[in-house]
């Protein structure tokens, strides 16, 4: 079922939304960056969970450990670290959006201060985001994209990242690669493309595998946080070029953007598969271990 034009509402109460008090983003609350415009994050919710092979209904409405879903530690997080004064959620259908509604109610306090706007989903990832991207207001300043497919985000973490991208525009949460990386050669030219090549690889084929320099790569997480202006431009353009970028980083790299890296220690995995869910209930049964200091 489709959705209805995205609207705004308490996120508790579902009442008319209401002015707050905001202040600068990592101070201490109320979702407004260093120039004082409105920060907002877009919370994407409506992927289709085929890789969970039917393990849940929903992986991001699925109680964890017999307590909280990810799609409610994600906000609570959120609301926690006041570098937001709105939620964009980006659903799947009108359902969904209902069961959200709902379960927004029974969150802690500082929820109910967000003002909450729904978009649809697209058909692909990147999609999601525009959608998500377009129905934030004109005079959005930070924007957060996040998967509440990963739901152990900190409200540390959501500070540090909003000062870093208050200062350059954009900047992702990663982790530095810990697996020896090898990369598949590109099939040569006439041959099967560059897919099919991974795939006999994985099926046993022999190859001459090359190897990358660890030290230089990153995984990319989320949030990733860019200016409202940039990362809406970036995506547009992608999407009007036939570009497919799986992260929004590519987006912003792709438009000539460059993004800081903030250094996540802490585990941030993504429910992807069954086995993920069983792992992310381990470790939100787990206490959070103190955030190590930033190396410089």
């Amino acid at each position: 079922m489709p959705l209805p034009s995205p609207d705004k509402s308490n996120a508790a109460t579902g009442a008319p939304a209401g002015g707050g008090a905001v202040c600068a983003a990592g101070g201490g609350g109320g979702g407004r960056d260093l120039a004082g415009g409105a920060n907002a994050a877009v919370l994407l919710a409506g992927g289709s969970g085929n890789r969970m092979r039917g393990a849940v209904r929903d992986k991001c409405l699925e109680p964890l450990a017999g307590g909280p879903c990810a799609l409610a530690r994600c906000v609570v997080a959120f609301a926690e670290s006041g570098v937001v004064s709105r939620l964009v959620i980006v659903c799947r259908d009108a359902a969904q959006r209902g069961e959200i509604a709902k379960l927004l109610a029974t969150l802690p306090a500082p929820v109910a201060a967000l003002e909450v706007t729904y978009a649809a989903g697209g058909a692909e990832r990147q999609f999601s985001v525009l959608n998500g991207l377009d129905a934030c207001p004109a005079g959005t300043a930070l924007v957060f994209i996040h998967d509440t497919a990963r739901p152990l985000i900190t409200p540390e973490v959501l500070r540090e990242l909003a000062r870093a991208a208050g200062t350059a525009g954009a900047a992702v949460l990663a982790h530095r690669v810990k697996d020896t990386i090898k990369r598949v050669p590109v099939a040569a030219a006439g041959s099967a493309a560059a897919g099919a090549t991974a795939g006999a690889a994985a099926g046993g084929a022999a190859q001459l595998l090359e190897d990358l320099d660890r030290s230089l790569l990153w995984a990319m997480e989320t949030p990733q946080v860019f200016r409202h202006a940039l990362i809406l431009d970036a995506m547009r353009r992608a999407a009007a070029e036939g570009a497919r970028v799986t992260d929004d980083v590519a987006a912003a790299v792709r438009a000539g953007h460059p993004v800081a890296l903030v250094e996540n220690f802490l585990p941030n995995p993504k429910i992807t598969d069954p086995a993920d869910l069983r792992l992310i209930e381990f470790l939100t049964a787990t206490p959070v271990p103190a955030r190590p200091a930033r190396q410089r």
